[in-house]
Formats: structure tokens, sequence, C-alpha cells
């Protein structure tokens, strides 16, 4: 058995003991055994959806299969994290039987309505949820910030993945208009663009054009944007897919930085915008660099720095005397698409998932949670986003 699928074969045991669990519990409660025999059926129903989850050529599949495939995932996992929680207190109602006393019948009736309730939610998420849009709007106030830029406003998008809408270009419609309400001065996308191809973007190319601010559009690649999630017959259709979703960022008028800088100018002064490929902590790959996109990261002038990942902050900018990146602009961590009362599953991977943080030296990064889903077509709190930051001068 190939290691990869050894979480998958344990999960499958799980789910397995979970429904045998269910089964028993069915027939003591209900005196018609009809009910078991559903659950039964269904239960089986689910272990061959399982089967064509892990069989599926994520990496070789068209766009339109890849979709299908994270809507099985979904429902999967919708399905099973409810049985979960009501095993979880159905177990807990049995614990005075221990003490020869009356169980909690009422601890059973909970679990089955909170499984229902977070069944619910994550519906929620995938049909509602998902096309809403969250306007985060951040001051940015600092000595460090030239008085020339003082009110400057940047709008900031993150982790479209295209692909996941397939052809339908309402969301992002939606995004444009919203965007170009803010009247934002410069707007930057901070990468995942696509989910694994250039291809995914071409129907999306007019929307997006249709992104107006003063002094441009800027753009990083993210990881999902070099191709590594798809099999290629060659290294040079890969390059080629590469170079073509290169072209197509210009296309929609938006100037991309492949480690590289753009002096903005405003009255006497000028911000640094610097962009850098993906820089990434296992298992994903990097290809940025810092030194050649700007060679003196610690001089005094104020830079804007675009980096997908925000790890890159963690390994090569916070807390560094020899750095001098004022603000850091990261997407990436999606905050897990999970986020509820302030808090994601995303702490537990990401010491920086989502918001403002500021290290010791002063220098900020901001880490959108973005606007697009990949995985499963869902956001469970974690609204996509759009974040309007404002430069403020501290004098």
């Amino acid at each position: 058995m190939r290691l990869q699928y050894v979480p998958l074969f344990i999960m499958l045991l799980v789910n397995i003991l979970v429904d045998g669990y269910i089964y028993v519990a069915l027939h003591s409660y209900f005196r018609r055994i009809i009910w078991s025999k559903i659950h039964l059926v269904f239960s089986a129903l689910l272990v061959a959806l399982f089967v064509c989850i892990v069989t599926f050529p994520v990496r070789s599949g068209s766009n339109g299969l890849l979709q299908s495939m994270m809507w099985m995932v979904f429902t999967y996992l919708s399905i099973y994290f409810a049985k979960y929680v009501f095993v979880v207190f159905d177990v807990l109602s049995r614990i005075p039987a221990i003490f020869r006393r009356q169980r909690w019948h009422w601890m059973s009736v909970l679990g089955a309505v909170s499984g229902f309730g977070l069944f619910a939610l994550m519906w929620w998420g995938a049909l509602f949820n998902r096309y809403n849009l969250d306007v985060r709007q951040v001051d940015v106030v600092g000595k460090d910030i030239p008085q020339a830029f003082d009110g400057f406003k940047i709008a900031q998008i993150s982790d479209l993945h295209l692909g996941t809408f397939g052809s339908d270009t309402s969301f992002v419609c939606n995004l444009v208009g919203e965007i170009n309400a803010l009247n934002p001065d410069m707007v930057v996308f901070t990468g995942d663009l696509v989910n694994r191809k250039s291809a995914e973007a071409e129907p999306f190319i007019y929307a997006l054009s249709k992104i107006s601010a003063k002094y441009g559009v800027y753009s990083v690649l993210g990881n999902h944007d070099y191709g590594d999630y798809a099999d290629w017959d060659s290294p040079e259709a890969k390059e080629a897919d590469v170079r073509n979703m290169v072209e197509l960022q210009k296309r929609m008028g938006w100037r991309l930085l492949n480690n590289e800088c753009v002096p903005i100018a405003r009255g006497r002064d000028t911000l640094m915008v610097i962009g850098v490929e993906n820089v990434g902590d296992p298992p994903f790959h990097s290809y940025g660099d810092l030194a050649k996109a700007y060679a003196t990261p610690g001089d005094s002038r104020f830079k804007v720095l675009l980096s997908h990942n925000p790890a890159h902050y963690d390994l090569d900018i916070q807390n560094k005397d020899n750095m001098n990146v004022s603000l850091t602009l990261s997407g990436h961590t999606h905050a897990m698409q999970a986020e509820l009362f302030g808090w994601s599953p995303c702490v537990f991977r990401y010491k920086h998932w989502g918001g403002m943080y500021t290290d010791s030296l002063s220098q900020r990064m901001y880490v959108n949670i973005g606007a697009g889903t990949v995985g499963m077509p869902a956001r469970i709190g974690a609204t996509p986003e759009i974040t309007l930051l404002t430069l403020r001068c501290q004098k």
C-alpha cells in the first residue's frame, strides 16, 4: 500500500466503525428495523463515494471533473462530520449507565441536533457564504509612511482559484464592482489565480481587466500558479503554461512582478512596490528571490512587498535586523476556509493566518484570507475578503 493511502484507509475504517455504531444505536432507539436498514444502504453508498474520491485522477482530470471531485469530497465530509458529533454525544450519554443509573437521553438528542446543525452550517458555507464579500478596512499608521502617501488606498485581493468557478463569472464581476466602488489608488493581487492550469483564467480575463486604479494593478504568483498540481507531458509543456499565465495577466492589464520592483511616485515621495515569486515552507516550492527583486531591503525607503505565502515573512523578514520591509501583503492561508468568532483551525498550521501583524522592528504584514475556494467549495465563516488598506502618516 502506498504511504499516502494509509491515512485514507484509516479514515475509511474509522467511518465504518462510526456507521456500525449508529446502526446499533438506531436499532435500539426504534422498534422498526427499517431505519437501521436505510442507514446501512446509505452508508454503503458513502463507501462507494469514498472509493470514487480516492481513485479520482486529481492531477490529470479535466477542470470540470475536478469541480465534481471537490463537491464529492465536501458532501462526504459534511455527512461524516455530522455523524462524528452525534457519536461523541451519544457515547457521553451512556456514562451514567456505568454507575447503574439511567442514561442521559437528552444528550443523544442534543448530539443529533448538533450534528444536523453542523451539516446545515457547512452547506450554508457552500451554497451562500462563499459568494458573499467582506470588505475589511485597515489603517496602516506609522511615522515611516511618506507624507505624500498619507491617505493612499491599497485594495488587496488574493487566492481567487478561478477554476473552482468553472466558467461562471458572476462572483468575479461582483468582486470587481466592489473593488472599483472603493476607488483605490492601487490594487494588488497576492497569488493563486488558478487551481492547476492557466487556461482556467480564460473566461475571467474580461471581467478582471475592468479593475480600475489610478496607480495600476500589481500581482504575484502563488503556489497554484506554476502548474505544480497537474501532470504534464513534458517539462516544456509546464513551462509554456507558466508563460501563458504571465501573458494572461498582461491581457488583464495587470503588472506581474516576478522578483522585481516598481517605484510609485506621488508628490515628492516614492513608494516601492516589490513582488516576489512564491516563497514557501515545505511542501510548497520556493521560486522567490527578494535580493533579486530589491537589492537593499534594509534601506529607509517605504516598501510594500507582495509575497503570496506568509511563511516568507516568518522565514526572512520578521525581527531581522538587516530588513526594513514596511508592509508585507500575503494570502495563501484561506483561514482554511473556516473561521468562527475570530478563531480558525488554521492556527495549527500558520502562526500568521489572517489580519495584521507587526514585529518588534515595526515591520508589518497583512494576510488576506482570500476570495476563492480550493479543496472544498465552501467557506464556513472566513467570508471572501477584499482588504482596503489606507496609509496614514503619523506626525
